[in-house]
C-alpha cells in the first residue's frame, strides 16, 4: 500500500510539470520534408487493359453469391442501420447528478405508462383535448365525446357530442360534474335478465346473481338497504369509490308495483332498460362497473368496419388480406368501448372482385343463420309434434278421403308471434287447417233444423297453375246469446314456476277477466289451480259476483312444479258435482303445457282426458307463452278432450278468442263432426288434403259413432281444401301407377257432371247417436279471375303455410305473388285480421332477405 502511495504522488507531480508543446528541433525536421514534398513530381499510372474486364467479372460473380444466399433468407426483415456517434464526450463534473435526474424522470414514466395500460380502468388527464366514453340512454349505448373547456369554471355547461357510430345525433349541453383535476373513467357493465331473478325474495336473487349487490338484512330478516357498487372491487379500493345506498322502505313505499321498477332511478349505478316490448321479454338490469362476470375473453374482431368473429375471419382468403392491425389496452378500448377490452383485432382487405363480394356475403348470410338457429335451439324449449304433409292419392286407387274437421286456431296465433319476434318458425308448428280456420268466411247461415251449412267452390289454384283446388266450408248455426243454455265453467290455472312472465300468468288473468265480461247471472265460475300440487281456489260462483272472482285471480302467483295431470282430475271432479243438466259444462285449461309432475307423458295425458270426455264435461285449452311451451300436449288434450285450442299472445288475441267469438268457442251446436268425400275417376286422376294430417280417419270409422271427432261452435266456420289433379293433365307430382290384376274399373259415366260426393256426420251436443247429411259438388272449369274473394283468401292462407312447412309438393314458392293474391281476397275486412295478415307476410319477406 505504501509503495502505491509513493506512485501516485510521484505521478501527481509530474503530471504537474508542463508538457513542451513540441519536441527540440521539430522545426528543422518538418522544414526538411516540406522541401522532399516540394521537389515530388507527379507520375502517371498505367492502368493494365485487363483491369477493367477483371472487375466487371468480380462484380457479376459478387453479385450471383449474394443472390444465393439470400434466397433462402427473403423473408428476413432488414434492419435498419444504426448511427453510431463516435466523438468522444466530454467528461462533466454534474454527471453524477444528471444521471440521477433522468433516472427519476424515467422512473416517473415508466410508472405513468404502468398505470396507463392497466385494463381495468381507461383513465385520461384532463389535459387531453378529447375523450371518447361510453353513455347509456335506457334502452341503447352510444359514444360520448367530450370536448375540454379552456376555462375551468365549474358552474359553466360543457358540450357533448352524441354519436351512433354512423353520423351525429345531437349536441347536448350536460351540467358538468367534478370534471376538473380528475381523471375521466370508463368501466365495463353487467346485464342481468330480470328472469334470472325468480326467486320469492327478489332482492336476496339479485344480490345472488349480481356481484356488486349488497343487502342489509335486520335481526327480524327484514330487508333494510339495498347497496350497489359503483365499480368493482379492485377499482373501489384504489379509487376509493363509494357505495350507493337505498332505503330499503324507500323502494316499497314507491306506487310502482314492480320490483325492478321500483329499483329504476333511485340507485346510481344501476339502469333498468325498458325491454324490446316484445310479448314476455324482461327488463335487463345492468349494473355499472361491474366486469367480473364476465368470462368472455375473445377478442374483437372487425373486418373492413364490420363487427365479427374468429370463424368470419378464420373463412378469408388470406390472398385477399390487405393489412391486420391489432388494438389492445387503452387503443382498443378507447375506439371500441368495452367491446374491445379483450383486444380488437382490425382486418383489411384488398378491393375484391364482383364475384367475391357476392360469395363473401352468402357466407356470412349462411353464418348469421346457422347463429341465429344455434340460438334459438339453445334457448327454445318448445315442443311440437313432428308430421309429414298429405301426399298425392290415385283416384282409380283410392277415391274416398276421411277426416274429423278441426276449429282448432293456435297456429296462426304463434306463428304471428314467431315472425313478429323475428324467429325462425318451426314447420311442425304450422297446421295448415288451423291458419285457414283463424279466420272468418262469408258462408250462409243454415237452413230449417240443420247445424250448419254446406258450401264448395271450384277452381284453378295459385301455386301449381294445371292444377285445380275444391274448396270446403261449413258455416255453423248462430245463437243469440240470450238463447244460449247456462255454463257451469271451471278455470284450471297453472300457476307454477314457468307460468313466472309476463306473457303467461299476468296476460292469463287479464284474458279471464275478458271472458268474466260475457257471463250472465246464472253462469258460475269455479277456480282450480294447480303448482306442486292442486288445490281450489274458488268454488262454483255465480258470474253476478264478478268482484269476487276477480279478485280470486289477482291473488294467483306462480312458484313450484307442475303438477298438471292431478290438476285436471280435480278440474272435472269439480265440474261434474255442479253438472247442469242440458246447460254448458266446459274445464277451461289455462297453461304453458310443460306438465313435469305426476301423469305428463303425451300418451297418459291422452287416456286421461279420453276417459274425463265420457262425463260430458268439454274441453278448452289456452296456450300462453314461449320458450318452453308445449304445443304438442296441448293439442292432443283439446283433440281428444272434445274441445278446442287458442294460443293467447297478446290481449288482442284474448279479446278476439273470448270476447268477440265466445260464443263459437265454449258453446257448441255439434260434436264428433266428420267429412268424407268421394272422387269421380272421370274428372279427378288424383288429389290430395291440405293440412289435417292429425286428423285423418279411417274410411271405415266415418260411420262408426264410437270414433271421436271435432265440435263445431255456434258461429264457427270451418274450411277444408283438396288439391286436385284433374284426369287432362300430367303433373310432376303425380303418383306413380301401379297395374292392378284384379281391380274393377267401374264406369263413371252414369253420374253426369258430378266431380265429388261430399258426407257430413255429426251428433249433437249432449247425443250419442250421429246424423248424415249429402251433398254433390259439380265439375266446372271456372277461371281464376272469377273465383270469390273468400276462395283467393283462404288460397293465399294455404299457400303461405305450405311455404312455411318448406313442402316439397309445390313449385311456385314466391312471398310476393302470396302477398298479392292476399290483398286481392281482403274483402270486407270490417275487424282488420285479414289486413293483418297481409302484414305479417310484408314482415316475413323483409325477414327472408
Amino acid at each position: 500500500m505504501e509503495n502505491n502511495h509513493d506512485i501516485d504522488k510521484k505521478f501527481n507531480e509530474a503530471s504537474k510539470v508542463e508538457e513542451p508543446a513540441t519536441f527540440p528541433g521539430f522545426d528543422k525536421v518538418w522544414a526538411q520534408v516540406e522541401e522532399k514534398l516540394d521537389k515530388k513530381e507527379d507520375k502517371k499510372r498505367i492502368i493494365p487493359i485487363w483491369f477493367p474486364y477483371g472487375i466487371a467479372a468480380s462484380l457479376v460473380i459478387g453479385l450471383g453469391a449474394f443472390y444465393f444466399i439470400n434466397k433462402n433468407d427473403v423473408s428476413e426483415i432488414n434492419k435498419p442501420a444504426i448511427a453510431q456517434n463516435t466523438v468522444s464526450p466530454k467528461i462533466n463534473s454534474n454527471l453524477q447528478t444528471i444521471d440521477s435526474t433522468v433516472k427519476s424522470n424515467i422512473e416517473k414514466e415508466i410508472n405513468s405508462q404502468k398505470e396507463f395500460q392497466k385494463p381495468e380502468v381507461l383513465a385520461y388527464d384532463n389535459k387531453v383535448p378529447n375523450v371518447i366514453y361510453e353513455m347509456r340512454h335506457g334502452d341503447y349505448i352510444t359514444d360520448v365525446q367530450y370536448t375540454e373547456k379552456k376555462d375551468n369554471n365549474p358552474s359553466e355547461k360543457e358540450k357533448y357530442t352524441e354519436t351512433d357510430g354512423d353520423g351525429i345525433l345531437e349536441d347536448n349541453a350536460i351540467e358538468r360534474v367534478e370534471l376538473r383535476n380528475k381523471s375521466i373513467t370508463t368501466i365495463p357493465s353487467v346485464s342481468i335478465p330480470e328472469s334470472l331473478l325468480a326467486n320469492t325474495n327478489k332482492y336476496e336473487a339479485l344480490q345472488a346473481q349480481a356481484t356488486g349487490i349488497q343487502i342489509t338484512q335486520s335481526k327480524e330478516k327484514a330487508i333494510e338497504e339495498v347497496v350497489v357498487l359503483g365499480y368493482n372491487n379492485k377499482i373501489a379500493k384504489s379509487k376509493n369509490l363509494s357505495s350507493t345506498t337505498v332505503n330499503f322502505q324507500k323502494i316499497e313505499n314507491r306506487s310502482n308495483q314492480s320490483f325492478v321498477n321500483s329499483l329504476q332511478g333511485q340507485v346510481a349505478g344501476l339502469a333498468v332498460n325498458s325491454g324490446s316490448g316484445a310479448p314476455g321479454s324482461s327488463k335487463p338490469i345492468v349494473i355499472r362497473g361491474m366486469s367480473s362476470v364476465n368470462v368472455n375473453t375473445q377478442p374483437l374482431y372487425v373486418i373492413n368496419g364490420k363487427i365479427s368473429d374468429a370463424k368470419g375471419f378464420g373463412k378469408l382468403n388470406p390472398k385477399t388480406i390487405e393489412s391486420v392491425r391489432v388494438l389492445k389496452d387503452a387503443s382498443a378500448v378507447s375506439i371500441y368501448g368495452s367491446r374491445g377490452s379483450n383486444g380488437v383485432i382490425v382486418i383489411t382487405t384488398k378491393k375484391l372482385s364482383r364475384r367475391e363480394r357476392k360469395a363473401f356475403k352468402q357466407l356470412q348470410k349462411i353464418e348469421d343463420s346457422l347463429k341465429k338457429a344455434k340460438f334459438i335451439e339453445k334457448q327454445n324449449k318448445e315442443e311440437y309434434d313432428a308430421f309429414v304433409e298429405n301426399p298425392f292419392e290415385l283416384t282409380k286407387n283410392q277415391s274416398v278421403s276421411t277426416f274429423s274437421i278441426d276449429v282448432d286456431k293456435a297456429t296462426y296465433s304463434n306463428i304471428r308471434r314467431m315472425i313478429n319476434n323475428g324467429e325462425m318458425v318451426d314447420k311442425n308448428a304450422v297446421r295448415i287447417e288451423e291458419m285457414i280456420n283463424y279466420f272468418k268466411y262469408s258462408y250462409p247461415q243454415p237452413k230449417n233444423d240443420q247445424p250448419f251449412s254446406i258450401n264448395t267452390e271450384y277452381n284453378d289454384s295459385p301455386w301449381n297453375s294445371k292444377h285445380k283446388l275444391l274448396k270446403i266450408g261449413l258455416q255453423g248455426k248462430n245463437i243469440p246469446a240470450h238463447q244460449l243454455p247456462a255454463s257451469n265453467f271451471v278455470f284450471l290455472i297453472d300457476v307454477s314456476g314457468s307460468m313466472d312472465a309476463p306473457n303467461k300468468l299476468p296476460l292469463l288473468k287479464s284474458s279471464f277477466k275478458v271472458l268474466l265480461d260475457q257471463l250472465r247471472p246464472e253462469d258460475k265460475v269455479g277456480i282450480v289451480v294447480y303448482a306442486g300440487s292442486a288445490g281450489m281456489v274458488l268454488p262454483p260462483t255465480s258470474a253476478g259476483e264478478k268482484n269476487k272472482i276477480i279478485e280470486a285471480l289477482d291473488q294467483l302467483q306462480a312458484g313450484g312444479s307442475t303438477a298438471g295431470g292431478q290438476g285436471i282430475e280435480l278440474a272435472y271432479k269439480l265440474a261434474q258435482e255442479n253438472f247442469i243438466k242440458g246447460g254448458n259444462n266446459r274445464v277451461i285449461i289455462a297453461t304453458d303445457g310443460d306438465f313435469n309432475v305426476g301423469i305428463s307423458s303425451t300418451g297418459d295425458l291422452q287416456t286421461l282426458v279420453e276417459e274425463k270426455r265420457k262425463s260430458g264435461v268439454f274441453l278448452t285449452c289456452l296456450g300462453f307463452g314461449m320458450g318452453n311451451f308445449k304445443d304438442n300436449r296441448m293439442e292432443t288434450l283439446a283433440n281428444k278432450g272434445n274441445g278446442n285450442y287458442a294460443y293467447i299472445d297478446t290481449m288482442q288475441e284474448a279479446n278476439k278468442f273470448l270476447g268477440k267469438e265466445f260464443a263459437g268457442s265454449m258453446y257448441a251446436i255439434a260434436k264428433d263432426v266428420k267429412i268424407q268425400i268421394e272422387f269421380n275417376p272421370k274428372y279427378v286422376k288424383s288429389y290430395r288434403l291440405i293440412g289435417y294430417e292429425n286428423r285423418k280417419l279411417r274410411n271405415e270409422d266415418f260411420a262408426n259413432d264410437k270414433i271421436d271427432a271435432g265440435e263445431l261452435g255456434s258461429g264457427h266456420t270451418v274450411t277444408a281444401l283438396y288439391e286436385i289433379i284433374p284426369v287432362d293433365v300430367n303433373s310432376d307430382f303425380l303418383p306413380k301407377e301401379t297395374e292392378l290384376k284384379y281391380s274393377v274399373n267401374m264406369s263413371s259415366d252414369d253420374f253426369g257432371d258430378e266431380l265429388a260426393t261430399v258426407k257430413f256426420r255429426y251428433k249433437k251436443p249432449d247425443g250419442d247417436k250421429s246424423s248424415e247429411i249429402v251433398q254433390v259438388v259439380k265439375n266446372t272449369n271456372d277461371s281464376f279471375s272469377s273465383s270469390s274473394d273468400d276462395f283467393r283468401f283462404a288460397s293465399s292462407v294455404a299457400w303461405f303455410g305450405l311455404v312455411l312447412r318448406n313442402s316439397g309438393l309445390i313449385k311456385n314458392k314466391e312471398v310476393k305473388e302470396i302477398e298479392s293474391l292476399a290483398k286481392k281476397g281482403r274483402g270486407k275486412d270490417d275487424e282488420g285480421y285479414r289486413a293483418e295478415f297481409v302484414r305479417l307476410i310484408e314482415s316475413y319477406k323483409t325477414q327472408q332477405k
